[in-house]
């Protein structure tokens, strides 16, 4: 019965016979793994914090709703991910300016042991690699960020709607910016 169960969950197949609460248990589960990730990627789409969260859990309500359903959904962290994504543009592009790089968010992050020195050389390295990243395009900064989660190129092709290839394409681009960028 358990490995028929967990067959079915990697599958993403659920029978007949499971109950709603079982349904929450394995919404929970993923929820535990993936929040985190999920808040991170939507944040980086350029919603404030508060919106962030509130999406990231609208994400994983539209998953039990979906399930509950018995929509068939193959792979569920690709689900999430692509789900996140759509409603992070959306919201974003509702939204009328564009939240950017904080430097003093910087400046909190920086390692205390450093002289001012070193300091300023480390922030002008984060803000050069910082103004890369925002040079890449907008499907390079997301392939990059999604593979950063941990997403494979395959799960990173479905959530964006493009070929495995593409995705290696994209990242292999973003990376050989990134490095130019990082020795100048």
């Amino acid at each position: 019965m358990f490995s028929d169960s967990l067959c079915e969950q990697r599958a993403g197949v659920l029978s007949p016979a499971r109950t709603h609460v079982n349904l929450q248990d394995e919404v929970a589960q993923l929820f535990e793994e993936m929040r985190e990730g999920v808040y991170r990627y939507v944040l980086s789409l350029g919603l404030p914090p508060a919106q962030a969260q509130e999406t990231t859990q609208e994400v994983f309500l539209r998953l039990y709703a979906a399930l509950k359903q018995d929509d068939l959904i193959k792979n569920r962290r690709a689900w999430v991910v692509r789900v996140a994504h759509n409603l992070g543009v959306s919201l974003r592009a509702r939204q009328s300016s564009q939240a950017l790089f904080s430097p003093d968010v910087e400046a909190r992050l920086s390692d205390p042991a450093l002289n001012p020195e070193q300091k300023l050389l480390e922030r002008e390295r984060l803000l050069r690699f910082h103004r890369a990243v925002e040079n890449l395009s907008e499907q390079q900064q997301r392939c990059l960020h999604l593979r950063l989660e941990g997403l494979r190129y395959p799960e990173i092709g479905a959530v964006l709607g493009i070929s495995a290839s593409a995705v290696a394409e994209f990242l292999r681009r973003a990376i050989a910016r990134l490095r130019k960028a990082s020795h100048e």
